[in-house]
């Protein structure tokens, strides 16, 4: 159980940094690229915000998953 624990923690670990690696890259590529960004009728963000959602679910789930882990480790 406790090996499953820190596969959970590193899998929390993953999903957000690539949620973060990804953020930045979008955000570098809009200052750099405003007028590929311009020719969408939503602003440049909005793919974050989805992003950041998903990465939110995806954490509380794994987050469930640990509580329930830790609850059958004692």
């Amino acid at each position: 159980m406790k090996k499953l624990y820190q596969i959970l923690r590193t899998a929390i670990l993953c999903v957000v940094g690539v949620f973060a690696g990804t953020s930045i890259h979008q955000y570098i590529d809009y200052r750099q690229r405003p007028g590929l960004y311009a020719l969408t009728s939503a602003p440049w963000y909005t793919s974050l915000q989805i992003g950041a959602v998903f990465t939110a679910a995806v954490v509380l789930i794994l987050l469930i998953a640990m509580r329930i882990v830790k609850r059958k480790m004692k």
